[in-house]
């Protein structure tokens, strides 16, 4: 078991705050640089020609490998650091997150009454060690009216979620079907994160209620 049972959390997302807290594990969150006007310390864009998998594949590991940099250079205590990655795909094409609600729109347009592919790539790295899931999930949408579309947008925040919505908050009503994780699918498996975590030697605490921060 490694030394004090906690991990460093390199994500800024509360759904994944809530998720390692559902299986009780210790974490700190590491703050990556995002903010405007900053160097960021990983470029999401994705490549010519780059499909779904080598994209999230890619910008996990890179947020992983930055995020023990980050632990070096500010000296803070050695814990492994986890991160993780969400995608939206369909037609082999990277939804990502919408730049404004007409960009949302399009998306949702685009998600309407069809299935599409959620990925969930998590990385966990010690030193130069990386070591990496990935989580696939399809999603089926019934038909999706334009006004329900656009009262949709007008209600809800989506600007910073990939695909434009989230299964965890109004947009269920939407899904008809599920074929996957649905923890993979609000953006972190928790199959595959207690696998990778106690192959680093992290002990999973099964006790119903405990959680930790």
């Amino acid at each position: 078991m490694l030394s004090e049972n906690r991990i460093y959390l390199a994500s800024r997302s509360p759904r994944r705050r809530e998720l390692l807290k559902q299986i009780g594990i210790k974490y700190s969150v590491l703050k990556m640089r995002e903010a405007l006007g900053r160097v960021v310390d990983v470029d999401e864009q994705p490549h010519e020609n780059e499909i779904p998998t080598d994209y999230i594949y890619r910008i996990t590991h890179t947020k992983a490998t930055e995020g023990w940099k980050r632990i070096i250079q500010r000296r803070l205590p050695i814990y492994p650091v986890l991160t993780a990655d969400t995608i939206v795909t369909i037609d082999g094409c990277i939804l990502g997150k919408p730049e404004n609600n007409e960009h949302a729109e399009v998306m949702l347009r685009a998600l309407s009454g069809r299935s599409h592919q959620v990925l969930t790539a998590i990385a966990v790295c010690i030193q130069d060690n990386v070591q990496m899931r990935l989580s696939t999930s399809t999603v089926q949408f019934r038909d999706l009216s334009e006004p329900e579309i656009r009262n949709y947008l007008a209600r809800n925040y989506i600007l910073d979620k990939a695909g434009a919505y989230a299964i965890q908050g109004v947009a269920a009503i939407f899904i008809t079907n599920i074929v996957g994780s649905y923890s993979g699918i609000m953006g972190l498996p928790l199959f595959e994160t207690s696998q990778l975590l106690q192959e680093t030697g992290l002990e999973i605490l099964i006790n119903e209620g405990v959680q930790y921060e």
